[in-house]
């Protein structure tokens, strides 16, 4: 028994450092067809449970906004994704993004995840990207509220901030951050070749014995793993984290609007929290759209339990119009008074002039369209009458869960997403110079700004 018991250390010994040799002659994620699969899997619809800072991802809690229900006669609830470790509720699109990109391989242990983002998406990839040994380079408008870039770069990613410009210039932030995907790949690519050529002699011999080897290591894996399927764990695979200053790993362009992550995080993970939070006591939900991330998982959830699902857009976006009359153009557009932004609001994460992937999926009952005077008046009340410090995204938000109680009438429980504080909204929609400048210095004493 001792003996055998020896031989079988030493072959799990053995295979071990194969492993190792074969992780360092081919330097990429592992392929490894008897090795469990790590994170969530689709196929299976199981998920091995997140450790460390992304556990604490959400679960926010569901906050009875007190004002707006006492006013409206409605239970008016308000998803408080801004106390995700982060600080929004991209930190879960961030988590899914991720996770996916890992297990399918476009993304490795040490690779850097690129995107485009208005700051709040970029902020949640910044701090969990770290999580899962990788690097993140992020590419923002330089219209953007200088607080978003400078707390991105403090949490050590790459800011590149650049002027705003259509979708179809090439200079579109979006365009640029999937560009730095491609250079970060061609660099590893070269560096690879560099590599193999340096020791080509020993990549060609070691090369042909390690598939021998891990041939005949499968075989013998398997026949153990009958007796012990711990044997060969994911922590022996991954069990360090990526040296940001090691070779380039490659990028991976998160691509937020188009990719169907985003949709996922939400139909898999806030939709089902929301329901079960209201224990099923819900009539409508209400949410902007930038991505259309968030409003199309929700959405797509709740209706599949009959509840009532609205947009709520901000001036110069198209999907008030799409939803509505089913043509994407706005009023500016319509006017010829169009503006040199996307959108025509101050209002930042939210509006847009183009269906994405993730909008498609979205099932909506109608849609508001609100100004940026009730979303600045909206976060004044809110601060002043229920202590929530809430950004221009949340703030619109409210006035359309406002609107639906105007419609449904007392007696209805509505529930919107408060995406983000205003911390990160300090120098533009917390700045009463910038308001003045604007003409939008707040100057209501209760709701009747959203008077009909």
């Amino acid at each position: 028994m001792a003996a055998a018991t020896a031989a079988g250390a030493a072959a799990a010994a053995a295979a071990v450092s194969l492993i190792a040799c074969y992780l360092l002659l081919h330097k990429g994620r592992p392929n490894l067809p008897w090795v469990p699969t790590v994170g969530f899997s689709r196929a299976s619809g199981r998920r091995a449970r997140r450790r460390g800072l992304v556990e604490a991802i959400g679960n926010t809690p569901l906050i009875r906004i007190n004002s707006l229900s006492d006013a409206t006669g409605c239970e008016i609830l308000g998803k408080a994704e801004f106390l995700n470790p982060g600080g929004s509720v991209k930190d879960r699109v961030a988590v899914k993004i991720i996770e996916e990109a890992l297990e399918s391989g476009d993304l490795v242990y040490g690779g850097t995840v690129t995107e485009g983002s208005a700051g709040s998406t970029a902020i949640s990839l910044a701090t969990v990207a770290p999580a899962y040994g990788c690097r993140c380079h992020v590419v923002i408008p330089d219209d953007a509220a200088i607080e978003k870039s400078q707390i991105i770069e403090a949490l050590g990613a790459t800011v590149e901030r650049v002027r705003p410009v259509s979708i179809t210039h090439r200079d579109h932030f979006v365009n640029i951050a999937r560009r730095r995907a491609l250079e970060a790949n061609k660099l590893a690519a070269a560096q690879s070749e560099s590599n193999e050529k340096q020791t080509n002699g020993l990549a060609h011999v070691g090369s042909e014995m390690m598939d021998d080897k891990l041939t005949a290591m499968q075989r013998e894996s398997n026949k153990m793993q009958n007796n012990d399927p711990a044997l060969f764990s994911t922590e022996t695979l991954h069990s360090g984290k990526c040296d940001v200053n090691s070779d380039s790993k490659g990028g991976f362009f998160a691509d937020q609007f188009e990719n169907m992550a985003n949709y996922r995080a939400h139909y898999e993970w806030t939709g089902p929290e929301i329901w079960k939070q209201t224990k099923g006591n819900l009539h409508a939900f209400v949410a902007a759209a930038g991505t259309g991330g968030t409003i199309a998982g929700v959405s797509r959830y709740l209706k599949n339990r009959s509840i009532k699902c609205f947009l709520m857009d901000p001036p110069g976006s198209g999907l008030f119009n799409k939803v509505t009359r089913g043509v994407m153009y706005t009023k500016e557009e319509a006017e010829g008074k169009r503006l040199k932004n996307p959108f025509d609001t101050i209002t930042e994460g939210i509006g847009i002039n183009r269906v994405t992937k993730n909008f498609m999926m979205a099932e909506l009952d109608g849609a508001y369209r609100g100004s940026d005077r009730e979303a600045v008046e909206m976060s004044r009340f809110l601060l002043k009458n229920d202590g929530l410090f809430v950004g221009s995204s949340s703030a619109m938000n409210c006035v359309g869960a406002v609107r639906v109680a105007q419609d449904l009438g007392p007696g209805h429980t509505i529930v919107t997403i408060l995406c983000d504080s205003g911390m990160r909204h300090l120098s533009k929609f917390f700045n009463e110079q910038y308001l003045a400048d604007h003409g939008l210095t707040p100057a209501a004493t209760a709701l009747e700004f959203l008077d009909k």
